[in-house]
């Protein structure tokens, strides 16, 4: 926080991020208010998806290729101008399609929005304090996470709609795009010409390459796939639980409450001494709490549950994200990052779908709590299938303590089968 730098780019993250989540509520709201049905609720996440899915190599061979700062802010911009409209639909009750059609428009946003961050916060701030600012990051994300739920519930039960949310979202992201254009970021160093569309592969290139960011990934796309529950949260406010818009907001905050917390102690300790365990650790803590939340009807219990997994999720949150800019080339940080954006959208957002679809079939409680089992399932999987990422240790170690890592482990298996 004592670089200028970072202090804009917190700013901007922190109106954005919370303008996004008061956003992400009240659609969720609508839709279900309107509709009744958990298919189209969670066909809100797809909408939303597929256009990151579809743009996701172009976009980051254009962050690569262009002034990351500029495309950042017209983002900031293009997420307010989606939420302007946005509240002229509500206010005037038009058809859902028109809320559908604007959801892909934010979409496509998204798509430039992911690599332009994510390639930028490296420049910003000397290489060795990149890892604390990833996890002050994260700590900026989940109190913008806590508050924007909170003030979107609050604001629909107090005006019975969202158009209002939709408003404030529009100011908090024009103010994000004024902050990005004071960021002084340093130049981008290449090593070869501007990318051109026939490079846009090499950002998957590089991560097919990197066992170790290829199990990260891999981990968190099927994790969060079959793991994720936020979609269906307004049943569950609606249906089981019987708390209402207020109820709502609290339970789209309480992950995020947990997360917080977790944090603010990422931030103050020293840095993971064996990230590749902690990783695996974090991510089975989270399917087992959400089997607890999909199984409990209390509400205090439901959000004790989500808070934990908000907790150990921004664990394997703060790991994923510097072990991939680490382990990056200035150059390819677009690309890279906007193929991990596939990897998110992915897990958040066609997982939305999952569940809704799920859920549509079986109920709510069946979704959550055999996404949770499947989560655990798929950490044994990747375990298995990545041994590189399971043995990791710090989250900047070179090809040289990998190597070492290994040899060691070879000559303790050796000398067990001497014993």
């Amino acid at each position: 926080m004592r670089e200028p730098n970072y202090r804009f780019f917190a700013f901007a993250f922190v109106a954005s991020s919370m303008g996004l989540q008061m956003l992400s509520t009240a659609i969720g709201w609508e839709v279900y208010e309107r509709t009744k049905d958990p298919l189209i609720l969670g066909a809100t996440g797809l909408a939303r998806a597929l256009p990151v899915i579809a743009l996701t190599l172009p976009a980051g061979t254009f962050v690569d290729g262009g002034n990351r700062k500029k495309i950042l802010s017209a983002t900031q911009f293009g997420f307010g101008c989606v939420a302007i409209a946005l509240a002229l639909a509500s206010f005037q009750h038009a058809p859902i399609w028109i809320f559908f059609a604007l959801l892909l428009a934010s979409g496509c946003v998204r798509s430039f929005n992911a690599p332009s961050r994510g390639a930028l916060l490296p420049s910003l701030l000397p290489p060795e304090r990149f890892e604390n600012a990833v996890a002050w990051q994260s700590g900026f994300f989940q109190f913008a996470a806590v508050a924007g739920p909170l003030i979107a519930g609050t604001v629909i039960a107090a005006v019975g709609g969202a158009w209002l949310v939709y408003s404030l979202t529009a100011v908090l992201c024009a103010g994000a795009g004024v902050a990005a254009l004071f960021l002084n970021p340093r130049p981008v160093i290449r090593t070869s010409a501007p990318p051109r569309l026939r490079d846009m592969f090499r950002g998957a290139e590089h991560i097919i390459r990197e066992k170790t960011i290829l199990g990260a990934l891999t981990l968190d796309l099927l994790a969060v796939l079959f793991g994720g529950a936020t979609v269906l949260l307004p049943i569950y406010a609606t249906e089981i639980l019987h708390c209402g818009p207020i109820g709502l907001g609290a339970l789209r905050a309480a992950p995020f409450v947990g997360a917080f917390a977790m944090a603010i102690w990422l931030a103050a300790r020293p840095t993971f001494g064996h990230a590749g365990r902690a990783l695996f650790m974090s991510v089975a803590a989270f399917g087992i709490a959400m089997i607890v939340f999909g199984l409990s009807t209390s509400l205090w219990l439901s959000l004790a549950a989500l808070a934990v997994s908000g907790a150990v999720d921004n664990v394997s949150v703060v790991i994923r994200h510097v072990l991939v800019q680490m382990k990056t080339p200035d150059e390819l940080r677009g690309r890279t990052t906007a193929v991990n954006s596939v990897f998110i959208e992915c897990s958040n957002e066609v997982g939305a779908f999952e569940s809704g679809l799920v859920a549509a079939w079986f109920g709510p409680v069946v979704s959550v709590v055999a996404g949770g089992f499947g989560t655990l399932g798929v950490v044994a999987i990747v375990a298995f299938a990545f041994p590189a990422l399971r043995r990791m240790k710090r989250l900047t170690e070179t090809k040289e303590d990998v190597r070492h890592a290994e040899l060691e482990e070879e000559e303790h298996r050796r000398l067990g089968t001497e014993g």
